[in-house]
C-alpha cells in the first residue's frame, strides 16, 4: 500500500501517523509538505494529521484547507482515494468539503487531553471493516475544538446514511450525537477527533486504533 502524510506548518501529529502506517504497512509513508500542488503517483490512501496547522489562526483548520496540496486531496478523494483526517486534520477535512458540518469549541471550553471510550457505529467502511458494530474501543483524544455540529437535518441524513463510524461511548465535548468519526457518502473519507494513531502497540497501552489502518491496508490489497 502507497501512502502519504501532509505536513503543515504547526502540525505536530505527522509523525505520530507516519510511524502508525509505516508499522502496519511495512513501507514509509510519503510526506508531502502542504505548499506542494500535486500528491504522489498511485497514492492508496493519504492522512492528514492532527496538530495545530497555521496556529490554529483564523478558525481551526481553515486556512490548511485552502493550502495547494489540499486542492490535490480534494480532487484525488473525488476519484476513489482513501483519505483519512485525525483531530485538526478531521478539521481540515470539513473545511474543504470533503465531509459536513463543523467542528467548534469544545462544550466546557476546556481542552481534553486523555483515554475515552468509543462505540463502532458503522463496521462495514474500508476503515472500519476489521470491527464489530458496537464494539467498544479505547482510544486517546487531545483537542480543544472537537465538537461536532450539523444541523438536524444534516444529522439525520448522517445516521441514516450510515456516514457515523464511531460515536463517544461517554460525554466528552458535546459534539452532536456523541460523534467521534464520520465517513463521507462514498465512504472514502473518514474524519476521526480521536487519535487512533496513538493506539497500535501495545507499548501504547493498547492496539485498538491499529485495525483501523490494518483495514484500509486488507481492503487495498483485496
Amino acid at each position: 500500500m502507497k501512502t502519504a502524510v501532509i505536513v503543515f506548518p504547526g502540525s505536530n501529529c505527522d509523525r505520530d501517523v507516519a510511524v502508525a502506517l509505516e508499522q502496519v504497512t511495512g513501507v514509509k509513508p510519503a510526506m508531502v509538505w502542504h505548499g506542494d500542488s500535486d500528491l504522489p503517483d498511485g497514492l492508496d490512501f493519504v492522512a492528514v494529521p492532527g496538530g495545530f496547522s497555521y496556529g490554529d489562526y483564523l478558525r481551526s483548520g481553515a486556512i490548511a484547507a485552502r493550502s495547494p496540496i489540499m486542492r490535490s486531496v480534494v480532487e484525488q478523494a473525488d476519484k476513489g482515494l482513501k483519505v483519512f483526517g485525525v483531530c485538526n486534520g478531521f478539521q481540515v477535512l470539513t473545511e474543504a468539503g470533503l465531509l459536513p458540518g463543523a467542528l467548534m469549541r469544545n462544550g466546557a471550553l476546556n481542552f481534553v487531553c486523555r483515554d475515552v471510550k468509543l462505540e463502532v457505529a458503522n463496521a462495514d467502511s474500508a476503515f472500519t471493516r476489521l470491527y464489530a458494530a458496537g464494539e467498544t474501543l479505547t482510544v486517546p483524544v487531545a483537542h480543544h475544538d472537537g465538537n461536532y455540529f450539523a444541523d438536524a437535518d444534516t444529522l439525520d441524513r448522517l445516521e441514516g446514511e450510515g456516514q457515523v463510524a464511531f460515536r463517544y461511548a461517554e460525554p466528552v465535548n458535546g459534539s452532536a450525537r456523541n460523534i467521534a468519526g464520520l465517513l463521507n457518502a462514498r465512504g472514502n473519507v473518514l474524519g476521526m477527533m480521536p487519535h487512533p494513531e496513538r493506539r497500535i502497540e501495545a507499548a501504547h497501552g493498547g492496539t485498538d486504533g491499529r485495525r483501523l489502518f490494518e483495514a484500509v491496508l486488507e481492503t487495498v490489497s483485496a
